[in-house]
């Protein structure tokens, strides 16, 4: 594994392609260090447990893949999620509300995360499936729907709503850069 951030990137995207071929399948250590052609170490055990929330020895992937991600492209949390839908996905290009839970929970770096409120909104159709297009979609709409549904319940009714930070600092702003002055008008007022 190269630590240099020109050669990261690259390396996201052989990660990326060899966790969509591996799908739901979970890597022991041994596995992960042959996935990552990075020998055994003290660092790389280390990596390991950030991800084996469980401690039963096995992770999932895509929740490195995800995070990594968010390392390399930290100001296009769009990117990450969309690479994120990609791993998830059924054959039909669809996510469930687990799935949704697992790939926002990693992109923003929290252990535990609700997004029943969110996952129902952007479900306008009551599918029990969304796709990629249809979240990026609700979040052009929905700049700030981190704080409107992912946090609310976090955030007491008399503090308004208010910009807020994932815990690990990553911003919770989903809006995609092209649209910047569209969306404008679409920001809620947060006084």
């Amino acid at each position: 594994m190269k630590a240099e951030p020109e050669t990261l990137e690259d390396d996201l995207d052989k990660y990326a392609a060899s966790a969509m071929k591996m799908k739901k399948e979970k890597v022991d250590l041994k596995e992960f260090s042959a996935y990552l052609e990075f020998p055994v170490s003290q660092t790389l055990e280390c990596m390991f447990a950030l991800f084996d929330e469980k401690e039963d020895g096995v992770i999932d992937i895509r929740e490195f893949v995800i995070a990594l991600s968010v390392v390399c492209k930290p100001s296009k949390t769009l990117e990450t999620i969309q690479l994120a839908f990609q791993l998830y996905q059924s054959e039909g290009g669809t996510v469930t509300e687990e799935d949704l839970a697992c790939i926002l929970k990693t992109a923003m770096g929290v252990s535990q995360i609700d997004v029943t409120h969110l996952f129902r909104a952007v479900d306008e159709e009551e599918k029990g499936k969304i796709t990629y297009d249809d979240f990026y979609t609700f979040a052009v709409l929905h700049p700030h729907f981190a704080e409107e549904y992912l946090y609310a319940d976090q955030m007491g009714a008399e503090s308004g709503l208010e910009r807020r930070s994932a815990p690990n600092g990553i911003c919770t702003d989903f809006s995609p850069d092209s649209i910047e002055d569209q969306r404008k008008p679409l920001q809620k007022k947060l006084n």
